[in-house]
């Protein structure tokens, strides 16, 4: 059993940024501020309140694990993305639809940098479709580095059952370009060939941003005068080490609800649920299955990309704190005044009339100045919470997967927007610093590793156990103490259509991170 540790969770959102100091389990400290346009200024003064808050017991602090939608944020609306070049290694297959074929033209637009198809790639068995052609792939990439292009995506066909060509290309593209960053599909995606190479562009694009961003954060938790090692929350409740996830930002996609929902595990005692998170621009309402976010097992939409890798599977709706409340017709969204909440709601001497300001007028909370909505008419003010109810409960009974009543964990700083009657709801139940629930799960986030691949001419057990030593290898690298890591999830298919035998294996491992000392920033 690990010594319990001292760690700060951080977790931007796009209204508030929340911070929270745990001792193992328990919360000492917690604060939530307005988000800032530069993301950074805000965790540095979050930073800054909570330490204060906290006086002495913020000594001996041995982590800060922070989560941002700045990488989510950058594709779905358009900026600080970087030009990426493409190299499929597939053809004399895979021609008729080329990469960057199903993107949204203005996305497209900013991030392309290139494309370029090659000869080689694999079968569906693992079998060559033909020798990979390297003066191609060479060639390829005196062009992109021609072009001044910085970032290289490489995908190749059924590279999940063997990435051999795309291993072979990045070394050959690394020799050509030293300058280039280079991302390799079989790292991110699964099989499928335009989700996973989407993936590999969208994570290309982003690097010169992950790595300004991580930046940023080790000098704002330099500035707090903390002795701490860095860690940047994933998509599927666990953290890695700032040098390992600024390379894959992709997987930052989603981190926040995900962090929400692991905290509310944490605060409620409660490992299977649903639940809610009301934030300031949206509601997140997801599955907690063991303590995590249920995955998603389908194509999931990013910024307009199809794209298939690990991601939670979540429901997003426009109701938030934030969120801007017509009156003629009644209307919930989906416009929202986001970070602009304090200067722009009623409440705090705007002009707008958002949730907030209906919570207030309904009694369901004191916040800023309640007279200010006193002239707001009874009726549109009831008719518009329950318009907020019907929103929520509708979304709840989509995101549940069989009739059963569950619990609904009602977390985040709008959670008093959640009714507290809905039906295929045991009960909703609120706890203790649920409004920072975000921060919570950030912090207590733990590390993964995970393998997902095909083995041949190899018993089960032995696949298994094959794959469960990749995982946990994976997971030290990230950070894990190899002492407290743990195997959450196995699964196994045989693949009948492959010749011998063959079976698909995936292994999952979670472990609590190492007391290291930090390394000294690059």
């Amino acid at each position: 059993m690990s010594t319990p540790m001292k760690r700060i969770g951080i977790d931007v959102g796009g209204t508030n940024t929340d911070a929270a100091l745990l001792d193992g389990s328990k919360v000492l400290a917690a604060v939530k501020t307005f988000t800032t346009a530069d993301v950074t200024s805000g965790v540095r003064a979050a930073l800054k309140e909570l330490v204060a808050k906290a006086g002495p017991a913020a000594q001996g602090v041995s982590a800060v694990m922070i989560g941002t939608t700045h990488y989510t944020n950058a594709v779905v609306e358009r900026r600080n993305l970087g030009r990426a070049a493409a190299i499929r290694v597939s053809l004399p297959a895979s021609a008729s639809l080329k990469p960057f074929c199903d993107w949204p033209a203005d996305l497209a637009a900013q991030v392309v940098g290139g494309v370029h198809l090659v000869h080689g790639g694999h079968e569906y068995d693992g079998r060559e479709l033909v020798p990979m052609d390297e003066a191609e792939v060479a060639a390829a990439a005196r062009a992109i580095r021609a072009e001044g292009v910085k970032a290289v995506a490489i995908s190749a066909t059924f590279s999940p059952l063997t990435a051999a060509c795309e291993e072979r290309a990045a070394e050959i593209v690394r020799n050509e370009h030293p300058d280039c960053h280079v991302t390799l599909s079989s790292a991110l995606g699964r099989i499928g060939l335009l989700e996973r190479e989407n993936v590999a562009l969208m994570n290309a694009s982003l690097i010169e941003l992950a790595r300004e961003t991580t930046q940023a954060f080790v000098d704002a938790v330099a500035a707090s005068g903390l002795n701490a090692r860095l860690y940047i929350t994933q998509n599927d409740g666990t953290v890695a080490l700032a040098e390992a996830a600024r390379e894959y930002p992709v997987f930052s996609f989603a981190s926040g609800p995900t962090n929400s929902m692991r905290g509310a595990a944490l605060l409620a005692g409660i490992e299977n649920a649903m639940v809610c998170d009301v934030g300031g621009t949206t509601a997140d309402i997801g599955c907690l299955v063991n303590g995590f976010p249920r995955e998603a097992n389908n194509v999931v939409e990013v910024g307009g990309v199809r794209t298939l890798f690990r991601m939670p599977d979540l429901l997003s709706i426009a109701v938030g704190g934030g969120t801007i409340i017509g009156s003629d017709p009644i209307t919930v969204g989906p416009r929202s005044v986001g970070y602009r909440l304090g200067q722009e709601a009623l409440v705090f001497g705007g002009s707008t009339c958002t949730s907030t300001d209906i919570a207030v007028a309904s009694g369901l909370i004191e916040l800023g100045d309640r007279s200010k909505v006193a002239h707001l008419d009874p009726a549109f003010v009831k008719a518009a919470l329950a318009k907020i109810h019907e929103t929520v409960a509708e979304s709840v009974d989509r995101m549940k997967t069989d009739a059963t009543e569950v619990p609904l964990l009602a977390v985040g700083g709008g959670a008093m927007l959640i009714p507290d009657r809905i039906p295929g709801i045991s009960e909703v139940v609120h706890v203790e610093h649920s409004n920072v629930a975000n921060a919570v799960g950030a912090a207590i986030a733990q590390i993964s590793g995970e393998t997902d691949r095909i083995y041949r001419d190899v018993e089960r057990d032995e696949a298994i156990a094959m794959a469960r030593a990749e995982a946990v290898e994976s997971a030290a690298r990230a950070g894990a103490d190899p002492a407290t890591i743990k195997v959450i999830d196995v699964e196994d298919l045989p693949l009948s259509y492959l010749p011998g035998k063959a079976i698909r294996t995936r292994v999952r491992v979670v472990g609590e991170a190492a007391a290291l000392a930090p390394e000294a920033a690059e």
